[in-house]
């Protein structure tokens, strides 16, 4: 039996002694949120400027999600796909309903939609397509991140992903994000199934495409048989200010990537959506998950859904996405070190430059210190993603924090 943990240094220390390395934390320690906070084993409360990487747009356990939550787990958390349960059917219905698709297949984690995906354009492609047996290829951009499975990593360009883990994945080419040029010439052969791309790169530093990408990858897809695949993990379900990313341009994927938000950050749950062409393609036996479609993430779900439209959230993060953007380009002419912001609702990024020793991660460390949370991605971009739920007065009392913390390291 383990001691409680008291203090940051002791779970720290278990971690050390126990865990992989496959994650480099900052070195704060969280035991409890709410709404847009979170608090430390000592007690400290901070801004989460992260979201759990958009996982959390609802807010830190929000009443009706856990509400949701509990009330299922006391009756029914499990049974496999083996079995039919009572609640599956109508969160099928509700989700479809919701994004305006046919058919959803149900998973877990925000990679097992991209496997997911990319399976079922590679049954489409052979079945309804006619490509040759073992010749699919699915086109994919560079600084793209879905993942870190096998299959992910053989779509990557980041170095840390793939050094000393192939051989990769066949079947996959790479050409350059926002560039409608190569995305024509790439689907020309016609062994392509799908594009699959991110309509607003996270992990890369929140890179948005130029007006018009959107519709134009829509456009050559449609006109060359090739499925458009959207990974809205991250970007979906309100936190860009639009329900997708993909709306602000009026395009829809023939595949749709869900998940992180899709719980609320609750559970682990994600879901692909798509047509009825696509879907039934696929056979019994063919794809499946054990805790796919299970009631407790079927409730849980349904009841997060319901708050992004409910509470207006996605509205919410468009507004507050326009005066953060505000804030954050007020210190791009105060301070040097502050390039450029970017984004979309509530998904942005400032770039900093190198000064004297500082990094991104140093400013990240700063800003811990003087109570949010925020993560870099590479070395010189900072990624802002607070809940949804934050006030307008909480977005300013945060850039304020953001422009002392900067201020303070010069």
């Amino acid at each position: 039996m383990i001691d409680p943990i008291t203090n940051s240094e002791q779970a720290i220390a278990l971690e050390n002694e126990f865990g992989a390395f496959n994650y480099k934390p900052l070195s704060v320690v969280l035991e409890k949120g709410e709404g847009v906070f979170v608090w430390d084993v000592e007690g400290n409360r901070y801004y989460d400027f992260l979201s759990a990487y958009s996982a959390v747009n609802q807010g830190h356990c929000h009443p009706k999600i856990i509400k949701a939550l509990n009330d299922q787990a006391s009756i029914l958390t499990l049974t496999s796909r083996a079995f039919h349960n009572n609640v599956l059917g109508e969160y099928e219905k509700y989700i479809c309903e919701y994004f305006g698709y046919d058919r959803v297949l149900p998973m877990n984690s925000g990679v097992e939609g991209g496997e997911t995906a990319v399976k079922l354009a590679r049954h489409w492609g052979y079945e309804v397509k006619g490509i040759p047996a073992n010749q699919a290829k699915i086109i994919f951009v560079e600084g793209n991140f879905w993942g870190r499975t096998l299959a992910a990593i053989s779509s990557s360009t980041d170095p840390d992903c793939t050094i000393d883990f192939g051989p990769f994945m066949p079947g996959y080419e790479i050409i350059r994000y926002n560039d409608l040029e190569a995305l024509e010439k790439a689907v020309k052969d016609p062994n392509v199934a799908a594009f699959m791309f991110e309509p607003i790169q996270g992990e890369a530093g929140v890179v948005v495409p130029d007006e018009g990408y959107l519709k134009g990858v829509r456009r050559i897809c449609s006109e060359n048989n090739v499925l458009m695949i959207a990974d809205e993990v991250q970007t979906g379900i309100g936190r860009t200010g639009k329900i997708l990313a993909c709306d602000y341009e009026d395009v829809k994927p023939d595949l749709l990537i869900l998940g992180k938000a899709l719980s609320g950050g609750v559970l682990p749950v994600s879901a692909v959506l798509s047509s009825d062409e696509v879907m039934l393609t696929l056979k019994p036996g063919q794809h499946g998950s054990t805790f796919g479609g299970n009631p407790l993430a079927c409730r849980v779900a349904m009841a997060a859904l319901e708050v992004i439209k409910e509470e207006e959230l996605a509205e919410k993060a468009y507004h507050l996405g326009e005066v953060f953007r505000g804030r954050m380009q007020e210190l791009v002419h105060k301070y040097e070190v502050v390039e450029l912001v970017r984004g979309k609702g509530l998904l942005n990024a400032i770039v900093i430059q190198p000064f004297g020793d500082n990094t991104a991660k140093d400013v990240c460390v700063r800003l811990m210190e003087m109570g949010l949370l925020a993560k870099q991605t590479h070395d010189h971009i900072i990624r802002f993603a607070p809940p949804l739920v934050i006030t307008e007065a909480q977005i300013h009392a945060c850039a304020d924090i953001i422009d002392q913390a900067i201020g303070s390291m010069l």
